[in-house]
């Protein structure tokens, strides 16, 4: 069975990346954007067979077709315009943006009432979309729990364009992680999860997602449940050229793993989360951005 993401080493040197990043911000976002066609051609011509063949899977998967090469271009544009994004936003240049915003008040409504949230996602369009809108003006605290030992030079580069982007984050994995999230949800803040990816060792459950079985983490879910808060899904899909749509829609009161059920419980509260996670693909099937074998089909 192949590797997954866990295996996978991020693409591109932290030079290339930061070069790309000066360019963007000394000429402007329409110099960037022009940049991004060779770029994406150049990414799409050497990346492995292996990871061209994983997208295409999961590309027929979310269209109900065959993906062509024009689909293929289409999923790595997107990631790339994602990514271009990110410099500008992280470095406050949000000028010319278009966001619409759909189910805000599930947020605020919790903040009101001082009561934290679990905004749960996905690797899925632009999380700093989302970050955009609740930075640095957000009524309550907005911290990231996620796992930073396979953090590339892209990590490195937007950490050095927003400080506070490092320190929004709880690393997953380290004894006093929970603790961390668990006083923010005391606070009323907003604790962020993505739920579609775990390292290598973590407990995978088996679900259906969009026509086949996948693995899944139940860490995520395990979580939410501990923190022993609302849960909200969360999207920042990107729909074109500096427009992007923020969707947050209401996932579960709280989530309640009974010890004599826990099994049940968890796939249960995965199969909704995937449900939803599939039909979000369906509609906008070039945003979700998992460029490997996440169905383990190849040997």
């Amino acid at each position: 069975m192949t590797a997954g993401w866990a295996a996978t080493r991020p693409r591109g040197a932290g030079g290339p990346l930061r070069l790309m990043a000066r360019i963007a911000l000394g000429l402007g976002w329409p110099v960037a954007q022009a940049l991004l066609h060779p770029i994406t051609l150049f990414y799409l011509a050497t990346s492995p067979a292996a990871q061209k063949r994983a997208a295409r899977r999961y590309l027929a998967r979310a269209l109900g077709r065959k993906a062509g090469r024009r689909d293929l271009w289409r999923l790595y544009f997107c990631f790339a315009s994602t990514m271009l994004d990110r410099v500008f936003l992280l470095t406050g240049r949000s000028a010319g943006y278009e966001v619409a915003i759909e189910g805000l008040d599930l947020l605020r409504a919790a903040a009101e009432r001082g009561q934290g949230v679990v905004l749960l996602g996905a690797h899925m369009g632009s999380f700093e979309a989302l970050r955009a809108v609740g930075g640095a003006g957000a009524p309550v605290e907005v911290r990231m729990l996620m796992h930073t030992d396979n953090a590339g030079a892209a990590d490195a580069l937007f950490d050095s364009l927003d400080p506070g982007r490092a320190a929004a984050i709880i690393p997953l994995g380290r004894p006093e992680a929970m603790l961390a999230a668990s006083e923010v949800i005391e606070r009323g803040g907003v604790i962020g999860l993505l739920a579609d990816r775990a390292p290598r060792g973590d407990r995978m459950m088996t679900v259906p997602f969009l026509g086949a079985e996948a693995p899944f983490p139940v860490g995520p879910i395990a979580v939410a449940a501990l923190l022993k808060a609302p849960v909200v899904l969360g999207f920042g899909l990107w729909l074109g050229p500096r427009r992007y749509l923020l969707r947050f829609e209401p996932f579960a009161a709280r989530i309640d793993l009974p010890r004599a059920t826990r099994q049940a419980a968890l796939h249960e509260a995965l199969l909704r989360y995937t449900d939803r996670v599939a039909a979000v693909c369906r509609a906008h099937p070039y945003n979700w951005f998992n460029f490997y074998d996440f169905w383990q089909e190849e040997e």
